[in-house]
Parts: structure tokens; C-alpha cells; sequence
């Protein structure tokens, strides 16, 4: 039964529920396991972006930042080869279902489709875009399947996008330790609509640079 409207969380509030869920784990013994699960995970359908972990595992344990960073980008690329094999083999069976379910993590029609008409021409640069800026990698690796791109560039453009990415992030929460913590907690809710964002600028972007 749903909920009624008065009842229903909003999105920045469900957002901040599954970052405090996901954040616990930097404090136990299976943080680096969770990591490694999460970035896998999200590569293919989880909302939460493996950056939330990944800085305060690197503020915990500075010196293990290279290891944090290599266990992140290796979990999320595999994670997008996982992706890429929904889209490629079971596509059709699932994707009413995913429409319906997952549209609010960006699995929608209307971004895949956008994603589809562009990739006969900039397969690699879009594949290298949404692995290392907020755009939804999870749409792209999926709808990277269904439009049956060169497996080769997909897994290229991957490997680079998504190692720079955690590398970058792993690098400075090293760096710059504890300082910068209590700043990212207190406007957590500001960085979250920051993110949404950019999100919405970059598919503007795209669809202004593509026409």
C-alpha cells in the first residue's frame, strides 16, 4: 500500500538515509569490502555514488589511499561490464520493469534513449564523460549493452574515466585528512542539490552540443 504524500520522504531526505546507511561502514572492519560492493553496484543500479565511502575510509586511513582508490575503480569498472551485459542479453526481458522501479536513479526512457542516438558517433567520449562526471554511469553502461558499442572502447573509456575519477577523490581526502570532513557534513543537503545540478546541466549540455 502506498504512502500518502504527507508520509513520503523527500528525495534529498531518502538520499541522506542511504548516505548515513553507507557511510557506517567506514567505521567497521568491512569498510574496504563494502567499497569494493559498492562501486560495483553502482555502476549498474544503486543511487548512492562510491565517493561517499571512498573519502572517509581515505580520511580514516590515509596511507591506504592508493589501495582505496585501485579497489574502487577496479569494483567499478567490472560493475560496468556487468551493466553492459544487461543491456546486451536481457534488455528486453526487463527493462518495463526497470522503467517503472528504478527511474528514479535515472533509468528513464527518455534518457536512454538519449544516450542511444548518440553513441554511433561519440561511443567513447560518452562512456568517458559519465564514468568521471556526476551524469548517470549507470545509464550509460546499461544502454552501452542494448546499443551493442565496441566492447573494447566501452571497457577503455571505462578504465580511464572511472580511475581518474576515485584516484582524483582518494588523492585529496588523503591529502588534505580531517579538515575538509565537518565542511561536507554540514552542507551535505547543498552538495546533494549541487549534484542534481550538474546532472541536469550535463544532459542539457549534451543534448545542445549533439544537435
Amino acid at each position: 500500500m502506498d504512502k500518502p504524500e504527507s508520509q513520503k520522504l523527500a528525495w534529498w531526505r531518502l538520499h541522506r538515509r542511504l548516505y548515513n546507511w553507507v557511510i557506517h561502514f567506514a567505521g567497521t572492519r568491512h569498510g574496504a569490502t563494502a567499497l569494493f560492493c559498492l562501486s560495483f553496484a553502482e555502476s549498474s543500479f544503486f543511487p548512492v555514488p562510491p565517493d561517499v565511502l571512498l573519502a572517509p575510509l581515505t580520511l580514516g586511513a590515509p596511507k591506504k589511499w592508493f589501495r582505496f582508490a585501485l579497489a574502487c575503480s577496479i569494483a567499478s569498472v567490472l560493475g560496468g561490464i556487468f551493466g553492459f551485459g544487461i543491456g546486451m542479453f536481457l534488455w528486453d526481458q526487463i527493462h518495463p520493469w526497470v522503467f517503472e522501479h528504478l527511474g528514479a536513479v535515472g533509468l528513464t526512457p527518455k534518457n536512454f534513449d538519449l544516450f542511444q542516438k548518440k553513441y554511433d558517433e561519440y561511443d567513447f567520449w560518452i562512456v568517458f564523460t559519465c564514468g568521471f562526471t556526476p551524469l548517470p554511469y549507470k545509464v550509460c553502461t546499461i544502454s552501452a549493452g542494448v546499443a551493442r558499442i565496441s566492447f573494447a572502447g566501452f571497457l577503455l573509456a571505462s578504465a580511464i574515466s572511472r580511475s581518474a575519477r576515485f584516484f582524483l577523490v582518494a588523492g585529496l581526502f588523503g591529502w588534505k585528512g580531517e579538515k575538509i570532513r565537518p565542511f561536507i557534513e554540514k552542507y551535505f543537503n547543498w552538495f546533494c542539490l549541487a549534484f542534481m545540478l550538474a546532472l541536469f546541466a550535463g544532459f542539457a549540455a549534451i543534448k545542445l552540443f549533439h544537435k
